[in-house]
C-alpha cells in the first residue's frame, strides 16, 4: 500500500515531532550519561527508546500520551538504574561487565582473547589504530567495558587506572 490519507500522514508529522521532542527533553534532564559510550544496558535502553519512539510514530492503535509516557519510563529507569549502580556496588557486575587484559607486557593474552571472543588479529589492528607497530611497546591493552580498547604504553604494577581490570597485575609464570 503505497498511500493511506492525507490526516494519516498529518498524523505521523505532528506525533513524530512532538514525541521526538518530547524525548530530546527527557534525554537532556536525564544528563549525559544516558547518551555515553555504551555498554550492554545502555544498549537495550538506547533500542527500546527507539522502538517505542517508532511505535508512537507509526501505530495508530498507540496513543500520544502513552507513547510518551513510555519513553519517560525508558529514560526515568535507566536513570534509576545508573544511580543504583554508584550505591550498591554488587549491582555493579550485573549492569556493567569488568574491563578485560588482552595484552601484557608485549604479551597477547590467549585465554583472554578467547574469552572475549577476539583474534589475534583485531587486537593488532586496534594496535595499528593507535599507532603502534609493535605489540612488545604495549604495556597494557584493555578491551572497556562498552566494547573500546585502550592501549597503555607504560603501566606500573601499581598503576591505578587498572586497578578495575580483570587479569591486572598478571601473575609472572612460575
Amino acid at each position: 500500500m503505497w498511500f493511506d490519507s492525507w490526516s494519516e500522514v498529518l498524523r505521523v508529522v505532528t506525533l513524530g515531532s512532538l514525541a521526538y521532542l518530547a524525548l530530546v527533553v527527557f534525554l537532556r534532564l536525564s544528563g549525559k550519561r544516558t547518551l555515553a559510550k555504551m555498554n550492554a544496558f545502555d544498549f537495550v535502553v538506547t533500542v527500546s527508546l527507539g522502538s517505542t519512539l517508532a511505535t508512537v510514530l507509526l501505530s495508530s492503535s498507540v496513543a500520544f500520551a502513552s507513547g510518551v509516557t513510555a519513553l519517560a519510563l525508558l529514560v526515568v529507569l535507566q536513570y534509576g538504574v545508573a544511580r543504583a549502580y554508584l550505591s550498591v556496588p554488587p549491582l555493579r557486575r550485573l549492569v556493567k561487565a569488568e574491563p578485560t587484559l588482552l595484552i601484557h607486557d608485549g604479551r597477547l593474552l590467549h585465554d583472554a582473547l578467547r574469552h572475549q571472543r577476539l583474534a589475534p588479529e583485531e587486537v593488532l589492528q586496534a594496535l595499528r589504530h593507535q599507532g603502534i607497530a609493535d605489540v612488545e611497546e604495549v604495556a597494557a591493552m584493555v578491551l572497556e567495558t562498552d566494547g573500546s580498547i585502550s592501549v597503555l604504553k607504560t603501566a606500573a604494577p601499581g598503576a591505578t587506572a587498572m586497578a578495575n581490570v580483570a587479569g591486572w597485575p598478571v601473575q609472572p609464570p612460575a
